[in-house]
């Protein structure tokens, strides 16, 4: 989309234009954004949407764990939550309200300082907590749904919004509410009370196994697809031993790799381009449905425009 940046509303925080985004994700791959919008606080966020022209597309990049951006980048305004305000997390009793730039890690890290158990886990979650809610990512037999009581936002028109527990409608690595609103704060509660040492422990040990069992030194993602089944279910399919059964271990694709570590990893090998990465799992996927018949649903977010050859 062709725009000159004077013509978008002016804010307190950094507007830039064709603004390159494969250093703000994982895999280091992905085009520009036509703009790329960091705003101050909830006030600047919420005046720029109100101004911003209702034609201008906006889409909500958080620390880019999950996602794949294409090579021709993404259209319209991309939103990022970054820098201290957008990481502030506070608690109050067993309540914590972490802003959606707070990394999962550090959330877990500053409930087990004040004390409060039941989110440990949220250690082994890669990325940031706005963008973990939003497909209410899990791990270690827990997930967002657990744990949220509230989510606040912004809507497109720029109007406050918060979503009670009730009417965000979480399902397995799925929520229902609206993608138009971006998400500013989490109100997450604990499951009780815990001695500090021993949470802090909870959380080595999670990083321990992460480190063990998944690839998190490479450009790499989240898991890449869902399991088939949700958590509970008797007999539940893995989708890397799915992966794995079909014979994918090691499999590439350009720069791509699925990774030999764990198989529901995709993995940049240096050279990879975001189509090299999807086409990839796209290969995954059909030979685990012609090995297994179970269509596995990507996981990781695939955003933005395909590159013009």
């Amino acid at each position: 989309m062709e725009f000159e940046l004077e013509s978008l509303p002016q804010p307190r925080g950094k507007l830039l234009k064709n603004a390159p985004l494969a250093p703000y994700t994982w895999f280091r791959v992905g085009g520009a954004a036509d703009a790329l919008f960091l705003p101050a606080d909830d006030a600047d966020l919420a005046s720029f949407l109100k101004a911003l022209p209702e034609d201008v597309p906006v889409t909500v990049l958080g620390v880019g764990s999950n996602v794949i951006v294409r090579d021709g980048g993404i259209e319209g305004v991309v939103v990022r939550l970054m820098g201290r305000y957008w990481g502030t997390v506070k608690h109050n009793g067993t309540a914590v309200s972490a802003r959606a730039g707070a990394l999962d890690l550090n959330v877990a890290k500053a409930a087990a300082k004040a004390g409060i158990s039941g989110l440990s886990f949220l250690s082994g979650i890669p990325g940031s907590i706005g963008g973990a809610v939003r497909t209410n990512a899990g791990c270690y037999g827990h997930e967002l749904s657990d744990v949220v009581t509230a989510v606040d936002g912004i809507s497109r028109a720029g109007e406050p919004v918060t979503l009670q527990r009730k009417d965000i409608g979480f399902s397995y690595r799925h929520t229902d509410f609206a993608s138009n609103i971006v998400v500013t704060q989490l109100h997450l509660v604990g499951s009780g009370t815990g001695d500090p040492d021993t949470l802090a422990e909870e959380i080595a040990a999670h990083q321990a196994r992460r480190a063990e069992t998944q690839p998190i030194k490479d450009k790499t993602g989240g898991s890449t697809f869902a399991n088939p089944d949700p958590p509970g279910t008797p007999d539940a399919r893995s989708s890397w031993k799915l992966i794995d059964a079909a014979g994918c271990r090691g499999l590439r694709v350009g720069g791509a790799m699925v990774s030999e570590k764990h198989c529901n990893f995709l993995i940049n090998t240096g050279e990879a381009t975001a189509a090299d990465i999807e086409a990839l799992g796209e290969l995954v996927r059909a030979r685990v449905l012609d090995h297994s018949g179970v269509d596995l649903r990507w996981e990781i977010r695939r955003i933005g425009r395909l590159q013009n050859v």
